[in-house]
């Protein structure tokens, strides 16, 4: 079992490159599957969701080449049957993603359950209107959803909630059906705006990603393309907060500061100095934070994904500070770990109130998915003392080389292995 431990108290110092966008690249690799030829993607995350992904399809048939660590080549041409099972897609919630991408190749798809990190209720009955909409029907049996058309024809779709996968997978359908798609409500997110790009990259007309209308006009025929991956806007944020919560001086590389607006705004309301430049930013902490409140919302409010986060940096500012989680539910499961390093927060459903301390103890903690892992990471390098983090296996689904990448800006960290049985437990 592997462990990663954590000496806090060490400013970081230095600079750190940025992989490319996990959200981005678990999307374009089932685009692949749409092309009629060899597809080289790079700026790959080196990560596990995307190893899982790359299986899947060699797996169901395809030739996946690994050039280099951030290089795949992908060739869809040997899928045949558009089938991934439960053992394939267990592990992950972006496995959803075939659903489209084989629905828009093939005119059906069978692909099971998808899993990935828990935080309550992720229906897909957005995806599957969508689906209704350009002509497919489904059903469910053994856990498995199949989905299934004649032909597919462009329609308008509107999503009753904003809904990333929804988007992706309704954009997947319908790039090569018959006629034009119109999605309304759509999601905004750079990795949506990624995604269409690389549609249209093979040739796809996809019109308005970035804004909440997108058109696709249906083509007969996707090529081979190769295509570059936006930097990871998270990653960049969780090293953002893990300065911002153990002071210090390091430049960030391979960024996008646009993308990073929403977080950018909320550390310079607690006092955190950020430089923008072309493609990296720099983040200095001297001071004490101060308090702020935070409601995360769909692109280009704050992002959910940086909610444990900061969460984390609040627990030692001056002063209360609310979050409001208003994209998921349960995403408060890893406040019990904070508490166990001395945090002190109550929570009432969407709603988490933050007493800042004066400063976090270290503890043995766990993962309990992978953006509380990363909040476990950035707490602990602000803490005092030694924190062991268990059930890393979230955070390393999401984070290329964590540990190796923040000892190289100072950080007091290592990776363990153990034979012992996991003995942290919520409660």
């Amino acid at each position: 079992m592997e462990k990663i431990v954590v000496n806090g108290g060490r400013e970081l110092h230095g600079e750190v490159r940025i992989s490319g966008a996990k959200n981005a690249a678990v999307a374009i690799i089932p685009a692949a599957i749409l092309s009629d030829g060899v597809c080289r993607i790079e700026n790959i995350p080196n990560i596990q969701d995307v190893n899982l992904i790359a299986e899947i399809l060699q797996q169901m048939g395809a030739q996946v080449k690994r050039i280099d660590k951030s290089t795949l080549e992908i060739d869809p041409r040997g899928i045949r049957e558009p089938v991934a099972t439960y053992d394939l897609v267990r592990h992950m919630r972006a496995s959803s993603y075939l659903l489209g991408a084989l629905l828009g190749k093939f005119n059906r798809a069978e692909v099971a359950l998808p899993g990935g990190c828990d935080f309550g209720v992720r229906p897909i009955d957005q995806h599957l209107k969508g689906f209704a909409v350009l002509g497919a029907r489904h059903n469910v049996e053994s856990g498995m959803i199949k989905v299934r058309a004649d032909k597919l024809v462009g329609g308008h779709v509107y999503l009753d909630v904003v809904s990333v996968g929804a988007t992706v997978n309704i954009m997947l359908a319908a790039a090569k059906a018959e006629g034009r798609t119109i999605i309304e409500n759509a999601a905004k997110e750079p990795h949506i705006v990624d995604l269409a790009n690389f549609l249209n990259s093979m040739g796809a007309d996809v019109r308005g990603a970035g804004t909440d209308v997108i058109k696709v006009n249906g083509v007969s025929r996707l090529n081979g393309t190769t295509y570059s991956i936006i930097p990871d806007q998270i990653e960049a944020g969780t090293y953002m907060a893990a300065v911002a919560c153990a002071g210090g001086n390091v430049l960030l590389q391979n960024v996008i500061p646009k993308h990073l607006e929403s977080i950018t705004a909320k550390l310079r309301e607690m006092g955190v100095i950020i430089e923008e430049y072309d493609d990296s930013i720099r983040v200095i902490r001297r001071d004490r934070l101060r308090r702020c409140n935070v409601k995360t919302m769909p692109h280009p409010g704050f992002p959910t994904d940086m909610q444990p986060q900061i969460a984390a940096i609040l627990t030692m500012a001056d002063g209360t500070s609310i979050v409001n989680e208003a994209v998921w539910d349960n995403r408060f499961r890893y406040v019990e770990e904070l508490r166990r390093m001395g945090a002190v927060i109550s929570v009432d459903g969407k709603l988490a109130v933050i007493e800042g301390v004066d400063q976090l103890e270290g503890a043995p903690v766990k993962a309990t998915d992978l953006r509380a892992g990363a909040a476990m990471i950035v707490a602990a390098l602000g803490a005092k003392g030694t924190t062991t983090i268990e059930d890393i296996r979230h955070i390393q689904r999401g984070y290329e080389d964590v540990v190796d990448k923040f000892a190289s800006i100072g950080a007091d960290i290592r990776l363990v292995y153990t034979k012992e049985p996991n003995s942290v437990t919520a409660g």
